[in-house]
């Protein structure tokens, strides 16, 4: 569990960069046989392109180091549980893991809105784990979107 630690602080390091650019703060970090292969951040603002999501830079990122597009046996931290577009990805790209840190409650594509890993009509399967430092993925999330709120209160 402590590498588990470690690799999603540097994840939340990733959501908090991107969040300082008014991206939503959401990062990702691959890593294969303990070793970072992969990181991503939400760019999508900054690129003007929606599917600019974390998970997606970072899946970009690992086959490219690795120079392969199946990244098996490979574990994906991710600050924010992924959408839809990201699962499919993940799927898509053979991730063995994806540990979670805050579910998502709108788009969440890991069993909390939809379950698209977790479908077992989908030839690929990764093990899910949700939680781990599941309080600072939900803060980081909550005083973004405060902030936001706050900034257009003072606009009006």
């Amino acid at each position: 569990m402590s590498n588990d630690i470690f690799f999603m602080e540097l994840a939340l390091e990733l959501a908090e960069e991107a969040g300082s650019k008014g991206e939503i703060p959401i990062g990702a970090i691959i890593v294969l046989n303990g070793k970072i292969i992969g990181k991503g951040k939400n760019t999508n603002r900054e690129e003007n392109n929606p599917t600019r999501h974390a998970e997606i830079n970072a899946i970009e990122s690992a086959a490219k180091t690795i120079g392969n597009e199946r990244l098996t046996d490979a574990e994906l931290f991710v600050t924010k549980e992924p959408c839809a577009m990201c699962a499919g990805a993940i799927i898509h790209s053979r991730i063995k893991k994806v540990i979670i840190s805050a579910k998502d409650i709108k788009y969440g594509a890991c069993g909390t809105v939809f379950d698209i890993l977790g479908n077992k009509k989908f030839n690929h399967i990764p093990e899910i784990v949700f939680g781990v430092m599941e309080k600072e993925g939900n803060e980081l999330i909550k005083k973004f979107f405060k902030e936001i709120r706050n900034s257009k209160k003072k606009d009006t």
